[in-house]
């Protein structure tokens, strides 16, 4: 029986290590065997055992193992004497190929101190496959030359594993061209060699591809392949050959220069130098068309190196021929024809031809301003054009026998537009559609549709009464959006009368800028407001004008005096007044009163006593003008008492009037002294009381009923 070919199973390796034990004990040495990679702790025999030594002896004999290399593999149990595996064991590792592997050490014995030989044999197992030096083999064959029978050698295939672990037999893969023939060498090695079974031809097939399989002998069996790529070497015996005889190609105009048009597709069945082809134009290609359309010789591909215009031409026809490289040179031959599209590359031409340089505004709808021209060097489509105005403005196109008319389609007004900026836009119907637009500056001429307007609806000018004549009193302003002689404006002062006197005799207005100047002096007390119409007309034909109202408010200044109605002073005598001696403190001796043609605080009074005999018997109030008694009269007061009482006005600067009382103080007084009503009917009799206290209040009103709303009015 056959030992270690029974051991090859792992889980027998512990039986096999024991009949191999017993097998090196019988020859007379000691000898063990263990198969390669055994988990550590496996028993590899009884080394007290087989040396004789008794078990009770083992402690005092102190066996252990010696060797330089191998030490660490083992070790000695010391209380039973077992050997076994300390470390993992890879036999090729430790011996290679070698077809044994017999590791050397020694059993030392202390006490007495022996030493014994002993050699542990490491049995091979299945644990490698075969494999080649290269994954893969090239053989170069020549086509059609090389007859079938011929051999070629192949790689063998290295196994690490030994006996019938290493390579055992090679296979091929089926194949109508290639068979395997495997040589078995003295040493027993095999050596695979590759047969040629059939003529090759790289036309057919250039390259073959082949796998070789080793497999060993072990037990499951183990493989290893390689490729095995035959390179079929080429002669020239085939021509170039175009894919198509006749290329039709279509490209569009003015495309880019370098644009590859078309790489000619040619083949040749041979290889290297016989396949390689150079591509070049014939004598039939004319001189242009080689100049717009290269070709490159070496990749067949056919660019642009020059303007390509349909309008200019849209066909060309190039001959090509394509030849080899070898010996002798085959040559192939095809017809390109290249019709060129037309693309939208042309923008539409458009001119305009003005009629007139400027329109009225009041021209008619429908009336023609110029005549537009429009054109395109493209055809179909590409050549049909829209044309279009700017939106949103009184234009628009109308077709006419090869042009086009510019007309209006709105009203104009110069006013709010005096230049349109007309912009026309010529399209094509192309994809994408290309356009060009011109620009008209279209002028349109002024009408008198429009009057002047004053800038205000009212004009409100102040000035202080006793003004020089020639005053500057306001400027009035109008504007007429019209222009040129339509807008030339000329003031006027609307003809009236006040007070029965033409207005010209009070105001005056500059005709060119609107200045209105007083032509007199003006008095508060005789008028307070003058209310004057101006006139605006400009120069257009027919004119238009238009008026404003223009008030001219009188200001009050302190240029009146007060004048005392009571007591009338004639300048002739001096005013009596008569009380008895028996009168008492605020007994009434007399009341002044006084009017002011002035106006506000020009008009407002105060009374006070100027001059007295007896300052501490009399007092005036100072606004009633009431004169009375401070005191009771004694025996010693003069009978003759002289009172001198001054008004006052608030003007700035105050104006004064006085008036001298001469009071007889009288024992017995015939007639009462006058009540104050008693003065007002004494006023009476005065012929210009009535008439001062009426202007007086007329005058406050007036101003009071203008200046206010005048003055809400512009508050608003």
């Amino acid at each position: 029986m056959d030992i270690r070919g029974f051991c090859q199973s792992w889980k027998w390796q512990v039986v096999c290590s024991f009949l191999l034990c017993s097998w090196g004990w019988v020859s007379g040495q000691l000898r063990y065997s263990i198969v390669e990679e055994s988990d550590p702790g496996t028993l590899v025999g009884n080394v007290a055992q087989d040396l004789g030594i008794k078990r009770a002896d083992l402690s005092q004999r102190r066996i252990h193992l010696r060797s330089d290399k191998y030490q660490k593999y083992f070790t000695v149990n010391q209380a039973n004497g077992g050997l076994s595996v300390k470390e993992r064991i890879d036999r090729e590792r430790l011996c290679g190929s070698s077809p044994r592997c017999l590791l050397q050490l020694e059993v030392v014995a202390e006490n007495p101190v022996q030493l014994y030989s002993l050699e542990i044999e490491i049995l091979d197992i299945n644990d490698n496959s075969p494999t080649f030096s290269s994954d893969e083999q090239i053989i170069e064959i020549t086509e059609l030359v090389t007859s079938p029978g011929s051999q070629f050698s192949l790689d063998k295939a290295q196994d690490l594993d030994v006996g019938v672990n290493g390579v055992s037999q090679y296979t091929l893969n089926t194949n109508p061209y290639f068979s395997l023939s495997v040589k078995n060498r003295k040493d027993g090695t095999l050596i695979p060699q590759l047969i040629l079974e059939k003529v090759l031809d790289r036309e057919e097939k250039q390259e073959h591809n082949l796998i070789l399989t080793a497999i060993d002998g072990g037990e499951p069996a183990r493989s290893g392949s390689c490729r095995i790529r035959i390179v079929v070497l080429d002669i020239n015996d085939n021509p170039p050959v175009f894919n198509q005889s006749l290329y039709k190609i279509s490209i569009r105009e003015n495309l880019p220069l370098k644009t590859v048009i078309l790489t000619l597709n040619a083949t040749d069945q041979d290889d290297g130098a016989n396949g390689e082809i150079e591509f070049s134009f014939d004598g039939h290609t004319s001189e242009s068309a080689r100049e717009i359309f290269p070709l490159n010789e070496q990749n067949g591909q056919i660019y642009i190196n020059g303007l390509v215009d349909f309008e200019e031409k849209n066909f060309y026809e190039l001959y090509i021929i394509g030849k080899d490289k070898g010996f002798p040179k085959l040559k192939g031959r095809c017809v390109v024809q290249v019709e060129v599209e037309d693309v939208n590359d042309n923008t539409p031409e458009i001119s305009f031809t003005s009629k007139t340089k400027e329109v009225p505004e009041n021209a008619p709808i429908g009336s023609v301003v110029g005549f537009i021209t429009v054109r395109d060097k493209d055809s179909g489509k590409n050549g049909e054009i829209r044309l279009d105005v700017s939106p949103g403005l009184p234009f628009t196109c109308q077709p006419m026998s090869q042009r086009y008319a510019l007309v209006t389609s709105g009203p104009l007004d110069r006013e709010k537009l005096s230049q349109y900026t007309i912009t026309l836009t010529a399209s094509d119907l192309g994809s994408p559609s290309l356009s060009s637009h011109i620009t008209i500056s279209l002028n349109i001429s002024d009408v008198n549709d429009n009057p002047p307007a004053f800038l205000h609806n009212v004009y409100n000018a102040f000035i202080a009464e006793n003004n020089e004549a020639g005053r500057l009193l306001c400027t009035v302003s109008a504007g007429d959006p019209d222009e040129g002689a339509n807008a030339n404006l000329i003031y006027s002062i609307a003809e009236s009368h006040i007070h029965g006197s033409p207005v010209s005799s009070f105001v005056y207005i500059n005709s060119e800028t609107g200045n209105i100047y007083a032509q007199r002096s003006f008095d508060y007390e005789q008028f307070q407001v003058l209310h004057i119409t101006a006139r605006v007309e400009d120069s257009g034909s027919p004119k238009l004008s238009s008026n404003v109202s223009v008030f001219i408010f009188i200001l009050d200044t302190n240029d009146n005096s007060p004048t005392i109605l009571y007591p009338e002073n004639t300048g002739e005598a001096t005013a009596q007044e008569t009380i008895p001696r028996s009168a008492a403190a605020g007994y009434l001796v007399s009341k002044v009163s006084a009017v002011d043609v002035d106006s506000g605080h020009n008009a407002w009074l105060l009374y006070s006593l100027l001059q007295s005999a007896s300052p501490a018997l009399f007092h005036i109030s100072e606004y009633t003008g009431e004169v009375r008694t401070l005191r009771g009269l004694h025996e010693t007061d003069n009978t003759e008492q002289r009172l001198v009482v001054v008004v006052r006005d608030h003007g700035e600067p105050s104006l004064t009037t006085t008036t001298t009382i001469i009071v007889n103080i009288l024992d017995t007084v015939v007639q009462e002294n006058p009540k104050s009503q008693d003065f007002l009917t004494n006023a009476k009799s005065t012929p210009d009381l009535t008439l001062y206290l009426i202007v007086s209040l007329v005058a406050i009103s007036a101003v009071f009923l203008v200046t206010f709303p005048i003055l809400l009015v512009r508050c608003l």
